[in-house]
């Protein structure tokens, strides 16, 4: 099935994926990832926030970094009512469409606490107007009978709240759980590490895994560690959406479709110059790859890297996933596969010094050359 990800990949994704990590609480997920990385790197530290870093040749002046983003979509606990139901608040961007039905875990001091989003049955909302699942009719049924008996089982407002979906194979070809939206980012760039240790890759620079805490809920993690990285050059992956499939419109959000390969963008936080050296590369190593146009944000931490210590050099790199923001995510595992390749690649080609410069330099073009005489 796998020419790159090897069982122990594999496995550790599914425990990656299996392990809740929501926004403001990813510290569990934090310390799974960075088991995993350790043998592969020379250092790693982590922030006030839980900003991970792992790093390899830490001594090299010109920095690179490679970054993805821990944290998943969930729930708050926003207010608990007499009857002991428990109302919520979406934590990043949760769809109330795919919530009813749902079980949860609540992650109390206490523990988890199982529950589940409840609904009216069909025979008896007929009667009710305007009833829409939305986060202002969203519930959770813990089983409590009072408001008293949820906070003695140890419910509180503030509480995170996770689905209980957990990853799979899909017919052999493809990724399928909760959270791959970005946790599959953060096997990728770990398993670059991996092949830059087991192939004795001598890079010229420091390579630093950066693995960031709350992107769902505004890029904050990104923001945080790119101003204290202050790095030459960054390499973002997060997923992006696979247009193939019923009632997205491909003429208005591109054709970007599972399995064909790692989508490019082309955005205005993206760097023209590092864009053109990614797609070259993937040309001559003969990996396949997709574009996207956005014509402002990208929606990813590479918008808060590119924008910060005065403009890092900044392209974003994504695998393609069905049904973002559901419990139900799905990559191809080719596209996975191309994404590490692809990276690794690029980092063999990539000379630092030449991004830092054109970064530095004001561009100029030839028109303005002959105008000015230079």
């Amino acid at each position: 099935m796998s020419r790159i990800l090897t069982q122990r990949s594999i496995r550790f994704l599914e425990t990656y994926l299996n392990n809740a990590s929501p926004t403001g609480h990813e510290s569990r997920g934090q310390e799974l990832w960075l088991d995993y990385i350790w043998p592969f790197v020379d250092d790693h530290f982590q922030d006030n926030y839980l900003n991970t870093v792992a790093v390899i040749n830490p001594e090299k002046k010109l920095r690179v970094v490679l970054e993805a983003h821990a944290d998943e979509i969930s729930w708050l606990v926003n207010y608990i009512d007499k009857k002991g139901f428990i109302y919520v608040l979406p934590n990043g961007g949760a769809d109330s469409i795919v919530a009813v039905g749902k079980h949860v875990n609540i992650h109390t001091d206490k523990g988890l606490v199982h529950g589940v989003f409840g609904w009216p049955a069909i025979h008896v909302r007929k009667d009710i107007e305007d009833l829409f699942p939305n986060e202002q009719h969203l519930f959770i049924d813990i089983g409590a009978s009072s408001q008293q008996e949820a906070h003695d089982m140890g419910v509180r407002v503030g509480d995170a709240i996770t689905y209980l979906d957990s990853f799979c194979m899909l017919n052999k070809y493809y990724f399928l759980g909760r959270a791959l939206d970005n946790r599959i980012g953060g096997l990728i760039i770990a398993e670059v590490a991996r092949l830059v240790r087991e192939n004795n890759i001598h890079l010229p620079f420091s390579l630093m895994l950066v693995n960031a805490v709350q992107e769902e809920i505004g890029l904050y993690g990104a923001k945080m560690i790119a101003d204290r990285l202050k790095p030459d050059v960054a390499i973002v992956t997060d997923v992006t959406h696979d247009t193939n499939t019923p009632f997205i419109k491909m003429d208005r959000h591109g054709e970007t479709i599972c399995g064909r390969g790692p989508v490019l963008a082309i955005a205005p936080a993206v760097h023209k110059g590092l864009l053109n050296l990614i797609k070259q590369t993937a040309r001559k190593a003969n990996i396949p790859y997709q574009l996207v146009a956005i014509s402002r944000k990208t929606g990813t931490d590479t918008d808060a890297i590119a924008l910060s210590s005065g403009g890092i050099t900044s392209a974003l790199i994504s695998p393609p996933l069905r049904y973002m923001h559901t419990p139900v995510e799905i990559v191809h595992v080719n596209d996975v596969e191309n994404c590490i390749l692809l990276m690794l690649e690029t980092l063999k080609n990539l000379d630092p010094e030449i991004m830092r410069s054109e970064r530095r330099t004001p561009f100029i073009s030839e028109y303005e050359k002959e105008k000015l005489k230079i």
